[in-house]
């Protein structure tokens, strides 16, 4: 078979020519699994999606950003499971906590330009691929932070707070919650429904909903916490 009928070569080491063989099917599948979920990215978006995927998986050979390896694995594990939450959001500012590799905070600014993104992490690798990937890809409403959760001092609050699988919710209402707009949201993803993290919560009524989310090919569950902040009295009697 000639090389070039190839439709993925995983043998071939050229890393041009490795980013470039998938795209047409990467490309399918974000437009299908966004189609799935709702979804309509401004224009330019997907293209910007698929060039942090790449960048993602060429970093992850040397950072280990994640356990997911193979770029057309992180279209549902990472870019739809992230976009999912999109229609979730509330207002134009949002701060995601414990972001790592960018998600789902740098995947949410590609998708709502609009939207003015803090991406919080503390870890150094991470920050530095933060950093190029947001100079690479053009994203001029990311602005990347490290620092941690408790120590982070932003000079206006959020309307929204997000994190991924970053810590309990008990912790992150204590924590984010002087981050967050009174009338704010923090929203915590999560993998099968918290019945052990919500029994723990000694604030159970700021749980305003829990949302299934079901990802374009993923099979397994994952959940949106939906929670309104502590107030400033609630948030130092709490600790």
């Amino acid at each position: 078979m000639a090389r070039g009928r190839l439709r993925y070569p995983l043998r071939i080491r050229r890393n041009e020519r490795r980013a470039e063989a998938p795209a047409q099917s990467l490309a399918e599948l974000l437009q299908q699994g966004c189609d799935r979920l709702g979804i309509v990215l401004p224009p330019g978006a997907a293209g910007r999606l698929l060039d942090y995927v790449a960048l993602l998986a060429k970093w992850n050979r040397a950072y280990n950003l994640t356990s997911v390896r193979k770029p057309q694995d992180m279209i549902a594990r990472h870019l739809l499971d992230s976009l999912a939450v999109l229609p979730h959001l509330a207002g134009d500012t949002l701060l995601d906590v414990g972001t790592g590799a960018g998600l789902p905070g740098l995947v949410l600014a590609i998708a709502s330009p609009q939207r003015q993104v803090v991406l919080l992490d503390s870890n150094g690798k991470k920050i530095r691929f933060l950093r190029q990937a947001v100079a690479d890809l053009g994203v001029a409403n990311a602005e990347v932070v490290q620092e941690r959760l408790e120590a982070y001092r932003p000079e206006h609050r959020f309307d929204t707070l997000i994190s991924r699988a970053f810590s309990s919710l008990e912790v992150m209402l204590a924590q984010g919650s002087p981050l967050c707009r009174p009338e704010g949201r923090l929203l915590a993803m999560k993998g099968v429904y918290p019945v052990a993290e919500m029994d723990a919560l000694a604030t159970k009524e700021q749980v305003v909903a829990v949302h299934r989310l079901e990802i374009p090919g993923l099979e397994a569950e994952r959940h949106l916490v939906v929670m309104q902040p502590l107030s400033d009295d609630e948030n130092t009697g709490h600790h």
